[in-house]
């Protein structure tokens, strides 16, 4: 045009303008807007709202604003363009303040204004500027208009006001597919599932058509391995009614095959993918990752790498549990130098996955550098600190860090509490436990089943057993994770009656025993020497109820024989464990064997336990003191020098306790606590009224160089 000679007028540029907006080529939108001004048509209204509309939609709103202050006159498109832009960015204050100064001026309010400013408050969780506009609305006549009902509806629903949502949705004149969509995707973000699946049945009976947006939202609801079958049906719908299946579609369906254990349905539907998508890519990622396949996912981020494929953030948030289900730090350390690289790591649920990932490494001194790095901190952030610091050792800091999050302001959630709480029972704390549980009584928290599962456990492990029954009777509702706690609880006192009746009281309630049921009732046994009965419970689950025996269970069928000096069935128990046995399962029989003297055994079990983990030096310590109750001193300085050889150090026991108000740490003979004298005259007297009941102490490795036997004293 312009080689023709043609020059354009106020008519051609709000489409060269609006073609640069949809190509996100600001740069060249500029260059248009020199031109615009070189010919003096800047603040004509039409060429005007274009600028304003391409910079707004590509996240200049400054220079969007700009232009519009210069506009001598606006309408209502206008100021709604720069709402939107306002609205886009999340700028609650810039939108509001907008918004009244739109209200003095002689430009009518309309629906998309509406629609703008509710989406804000969506956004914001501002639900008391959305209840005031909401009566604004209602007074001007725009709770009917479609656009403006269903953006309400959204505000509500993201606010987690979900009743005054479905008021909403009941009273509506007219409820097409959108509101359908928002009022099923309310339900499912604010975790009410059974509430979404009512709704979807309503929808199928209405004669509203389906989309792949409403089938996207509503599969989330579908998240057990009970409910494979519904997803297949759904999937069905889809091939039946050439519902467009979409990159987010597929990828919700992927999402949930995985969420219901149908591995390979969601594998044969990846599989089928023509077109290389991120989103896709990242739910399967996701699910590998839930379902414990670290490596499968792995391999789909470098499927994704090869395929010159920019991975999203969301999908190096996703990829990041993987790394730390396998240990992987190198590769962890990789995609953090990724995340640093495209500016990811100012996002709080990236830093918050890379926290996690370097806390499951062992490297919690890293985890804790990225989160003092953070610019803003989450509850998801705090939560995954202070769960780090809980799991890797750390309860003092744990707690010390809920006291931080509180302080500055950060809102305490269902997950922060279960943290906390587990750090008070690995301390144990029962002060700092029962302070938290007052949070709960108080109403400043609502409780949910974990929560309640982790008070029980933190009062067991307190010893204060009444307490956790207690929480146990309270509770308004219980799953399977709630009995399991108790179970435990009991079974870990030695209460073997009370865990097997509580483990029957549980059957009669119609929810059904998982993996973690049967591990509590045989731990249970194992504590009360009771052999046949474990046995009998490990057939069970099992038989009747077809559960795989894991890891976990064989090392708690070891324990039980070993407990009873059954030795050599324990040993035929590890040999016919159908995979890897770990460090855990030789320990615990080593363990067994220093108890009943066994040196053949323990010397089969070390050998192992040498191989497994060769830097253990409590392994070390075992077998040589298993030699020195027999006698053998010089199988115990062979011990020795071979700790020596491969610069094996033994690391000093310590235990703590909590004595009015205070955790007390001691440390094997260690006499820089301020009341160590106080403390070994104590431990003096308790060892001679013990010799008075005819305890005789067993001779032990020294830490010394040198390893001779020593005298009881």
């Amino acid at each position: 045009m312009l080689g023709c000679g043609i020059f354009p007028d106020k008519y051609t540029f709000p489409y060269v303008v609006k073609a640069c907006g949809s190509l996100s080529a600001v740069n060249l939108g500029r260059v248009v807007h020199e031109n615009i001004c070189l010919m003096g048509l800047e603040l004509d209204v039409y060429v005007g709202s274009a600028l304003i509309k391409m910079y707004a939609d590509n996240d200049c709103v400054g220079d969007a604003r700009l232009l519009f202050d210069k506009i001598p006159v606006k309408d209502c498109v206008l100021w709604n363009v720069m709402l939107n832009g306002y609205s886009r960015i999340g700028n609650s204050n810039e939108a509001f303040g907008l918004f009244k100064e739109m209200r003095v001026t002689e430009s009518k309010i309309n629906c998309v204004t509406f629609a703008c400013v509710l989406s804000v408050c969506a956004t914001r969780g501002l639900i008391e500027f959305g209840t005031q506009l909401h009566g604004l609305v209602v007074m001007l006549g725009f709770d009917s208009v479609s656009p403006v009902a269903n953006t309400l509806l959204a505000m509500y629903s993201k606010c987690h006001r979900l009743y005054d949502a479905r008021r909403l949705f009941n009273v509506m004149p007219q409820t097409d597919l959108v509101t359908w969509n928002g009022m099923i995707s309310g339900y499912v973000q604010n975790g009410l599932m059974g509430e979404a699946r009512d709704l979807f049945r309503e929808l199928l009976i209405s004669d509203v058509k389906l989309d792949s947006i409403t089938l996207a939202s509503f599969l989330p609801s579908i998240s057990d391995s009970t409910m494979l079958i519904h997803v297949k049906e759904i999937h069905s719908y889809i091939v039946r009614h050439a519902v467009c299946l979409d990159a987010y579609l597929k990828s919700a369906l992927i999402d949930s095959y995985f969420k219901c254990r149908g591995i390979e349905n969601a594998c044969k539907l990846f599989s089928q993918t023509g077109t290389v998508d991120v989103v896709i890519f990242t739910a399967m990622i996701s699910g590998y990752t839930l379902n414990g396949m670290s490596s499968e996912a792995v391999q789909i981020l470098r499927q994704l790498l090869r395929a010159r494929m920019k991975p999203s953030p969301v999908t190096l948030a996703t990829v990041l549990p993987a790394c730390a289900g396998l240990v992987a730090l190198t590769l962890g350390k990789e995609l953090h130098c990724n995340i640093l690289k495209n500016e990811h790591d100012g996002k709080c649920y990236v830093a918050s996955a890379l926290t996690d990932m370097y806390a499951k490494c062992g490297r919690l001194d890293l985890a804790y550098q990225v989160f003092k790095g953070m610019g803003e901190r989450d509850s998801i952030a705090w939560n995954s600190m202070i769960s780090s610091c809980s799991q890797n050792g750390k309860p003092e800091e744990s707690i010390s860090l809920f006291r931080q999050m509180g302080l500055g302001g950060t809102k305490y959630d269902c997950v922060t509490i279960s943290a906390a709480l587990s750090a008070c029972a690995n301390l144990p704390a029962l002060r700092h436990g029962k302070e938290i549980h007052g949070f709960l009584i108080k109403d400043t928290l609502r409780s949910d089943l974990f929560t309640e599962s982790a008070l029980i456990d933190m009062y067991s492990k307190c010893g204060h057993l009444v307490l956790a029954r207690r929480v146990f009777d309270s509770m308004k509702e219980m799953n399977e994770v709630s009995w399991n706690s108790m179970i435990s609880a009991y079974g870990t006192h030695g209460r073997v009656s009370e865990a097997v009746d509580l483990f029957h009281s549980m059957l009669k309630t119609g929810i059904h025993p998982d993996h973690v049921t049967f591990l509590a009732i045989i731990s249970a046994c194992g504590h009360a020497g009771l052999v046949d009965e474990g046995v009998h419970y490990l057939h069970s689950m099992t038989e009747d109820y077809g559960i795989q025996a894991r890891m976990e269970h064989y090392a708690c069928m070891v324990d039980l024989f070993g407990r009873v000096g059954r030795l050599k069935e324990a040993l035929d128990i590890i040999n016919g464990i159908p995979f890897h046995v770990d460090a855990g399962i030789w320990g615990a029989l080593l363990g067994a064997c220093r108890v009943h003297g066994n040196v053949e055994i323990a010397e089969i079990a070390a050998k192992h336990l040498f191989e497994l983990d060769p830097e253990n030096s409590g392994y070390y310590i075992l077998l040589a003191n298993v030699h020195a109750d027999a006698g053998q001193w010089d199988s115990v300085t062979k011990t020795r020098r071979l700790m020596k050889k491969r610069g094996v150090q033994k690391v000093p026991g310590y235990s703590w306790i909590e004595v009015n108000n205070s955790t007390h740490i001691f440390v094997a003979e260690d006499k820089s606590h301020p009341q160590s004298l106080e403390v070994y005259l104590l431990l003096k007297s308790l060892l001679l009224e013990l010799r008075k009941e005819g305890y005789i102490p067993q001779p032990y490795l020294p830490v010394h160089s040198q390893t001779a036997p020593r005298e009881p004293t």
